[in-house]
C-alpha cells in the first residue's frame, strides 16, 4: 500500500510518499512560498535534491506540481496516480471532537473548519491541502490525523482553566496540547523498548517548538502546550508560560495593541528574544559556549523549564518510570540532555555520558543503576500518520 503524507502550512506543503509494505520513504519534499512570488518545491529522491522553481498561487498548484513530479517517467517513482492508495494529512486542531484519526468526509471537513478560531493559521491551510488532494486524486480515501488528538485523554482537572466556567463552555477554552502525533509515536516506541505498556512516562519533544507530555499506561494525562502552542516551555521564538498580565503591561507601557503583543510572544520571544542571537538552538548553544551570557541565560531557562516540567509530571503520576527525548534538540543535543537530567537525581536519574554522546537511533542512555529509564527516540510523525491512514483505509 502506497500512502502520501501531506502537511500543509500557511505558505508551505511538506510531503512524503511511503511504501507501507516495508515503510520505505520513496520520495519526500517541501513546497515553499506558496501564494508568494519565487515559489520553490524541493524533492529528496535517492539521496539527491531536485529543486523546481515555480510560482504556486494556491496549495492546489503545489499539489498539482507534486503529482506531475511523481508520475514523471524520468524519475521512476510511480507509474500513475492510481498507484497512490490513500492520503494522510496532518491537521493541527480537532478541538474536543476528535480523540483519534478519522477518514475525511463532509462532517470532518466542517469540524476542521469550525476549529479555525483555535488554529487560525494552520486549519485553513490543512483544509486547502485536503481539498487540493481530493481534486488531484478523486476517489482516493483521505485521513485527518489531528495534532491535538493524543491529548484528549487528559482529565478535566488537568485540561480546564480556572476562569469563569461560562467562557469555558461558550468558547471551548481549555488546554488542548499539540505535537500529539510525535508524543504518540515515541510512546509506542518506548513501550516496545520497555517491553510493557504499563508505565509512567514523560515524553519531551524538544525543538524550535517544544512540549512535554505525561503519559500513564499509554494515555496522556497532561501536556505543556495549552489552548494554543504558545504555552509551556521556552521555544525558538515562543515565550512559553508567562504571567497573563504581561500582555496588558506591555500594551500599557509600550503603547502596543493586543495583536502586536501576541505577535511578540509568538515570533520574537523564546531563545531568540532572550539571547538576541537566533531562534536556532544550535546557534544559541554555540554562542553560549563562546561566552555570550544572554545566550547562556536563554539556554538555562530552557533546561530549567524542561526539568521542572518533568518534575511536575512525576508529581502528576506519582512517579516516573521513563523519560523520552525526541525532536531536533531532544534527539541531537547531548549537552541539552545532560543539562536537563543532571538535577533529576532526586528521581534517581543517572545518565551514561558515553551512550548519551551517540545519536541517530532509538536507545537507552541511562546507567544500569538508574532508577528511571532515559531514552532517545527519533520521532517519525509522517510514519505515524501513514500507519493511521493504512489502519483506517485498508478495508475501504
Amino acid at each position: 500500500m502506497i500512502v502520501l503524507v501531506v502537511n500543509c502550512g500557511s505558505s508551505s506543503m511538506k510531503y512524503q510518499l511511503i511504501d507501507m509494505s516495508d515503510e520505505h520513504v520513496m520520495v519526500s519534499g517541501v513546497a515553499e512560498r506558496i501564494t508568494f512570488d519565487h515559489g520553490v518545491i524541493t524533492h529528496k529522491l535517492n539521496g539527491e535534491k531536485i529543486v523546481i522553481e515555480k510560482d504556486m498561487a494556491t496549495h492546489k498548484d503545489a499539489v498539482d506540481l507534486l503529482m506531475e513530479f511523481l508520475v514523471d517517467p524520468k524519475y521512476h517513482i510511480i507509474s500513475s496516480m492510481s498507484d497512490i492508495d490513500a492520503v494522510g494529512h496532518r491537521v493541527l486542531h480537532g478541538g474536543s471532537k476528535y480523540s483519534e484519526s478519522v477518514v475525511v468526509d463532509d462532517a470532518v471537513l466542517k469540524a476542521i473548519e469550525e476549529c479555525t478560531p483555535l488554529g487560525p493559521l494552520h486549519n485553513p491551510a490543512n483544509l486547502m491541502g485536503i481539498n487540493a488532494c481530493a481534486a488531484a486524486l478523486p476517489g482516493v480515501p483521505q485521513v485527518a490525523v489531528f495534532d491535538t488528538a493524543f491529548h484528549q485523554t487528559m482529565p478535566a482537572y488537568a485540561s480546564t482553566y480556572p476562569i469563569p466556567y461560562e467562557y469555558v463552555e461558550k468558547h471551548k477554552i481549555r488546554k488542548y496540547g499539540f505535537h500529539g502525533t510525535s508524543h504518540r509515536y515515541v510512546t509506542l516506541k518506548a513501550a516496545e523498548m520497555m517491553g510493557t505498556k504499563e508505565f509512567k512516562l514523560v515524553t519531551c519533544h524538544l525543538g524550535n517548538g517544544a512540549s512535554c507530555a505525561a503519559v500513564l499506561n499509554g494515555k496522556c494525562v497532561d501536556t505543556s502546550m495549552g489552548l494554543t502552542p504558545l504555552d509551556g516551555l521556552e521555544m525558538g521564538t515562543r515565550c512559553g508560560t508567562v504571567d497573563p498580565a504581561v500582555v496588558k503591561f506591555l500594551c500599557d507601557k509600550e503603547g502596543l495593541t493586543v495583536d502586536e503583543v501576541d505577535d511578540i510572544l509568538n515570533k520574537k520571544s523564546g531563545v531568540l528574544g532572550v539571547s538576541g542571537v537566533s531562534n536556532d538552538f544550535r546557534d544559541v548553544e554555540e554562542a553560549m559556549n563562546n561566552g555570550n551570557e544572554r545566550a547562556r541565560l536563554a539556554m538555562q531557562i530552557f533546561y530549567y523549564r524542561v526539568r521542572t516540567t518533568i518534575g511536575q509530571y512525576a508529581a502528576a503520576m506519582d512517579g516516573v518510570d521513563a523519560i523520552v527525548f525526541t525532536a531536533g534538540v531532544g534527539e541531537n543535543s547531548a549537552s541539552a540532555r545532560t543539562a536537563i537530567c543532571k538535577d533529576l537525581t532526586y528521581l534517581g536519574v543517572k545518565i551514561d555520558e558515553e551512550l548519551n554522546s551517540k545519536r541517530g537511533e532509538a536507545m537507552f542512555i541511562n546507567t544500569p543503576d538508574s532508577k528511571v529509564k532515559v531514552m532517545v527516540i527519533p520521532t517519525n510523525e509522517e510514519l505515524m500518520i501513514a500507519l493511521d491512514t493504512v489502519a483506517l483505509t485498508k478495508d475501504l
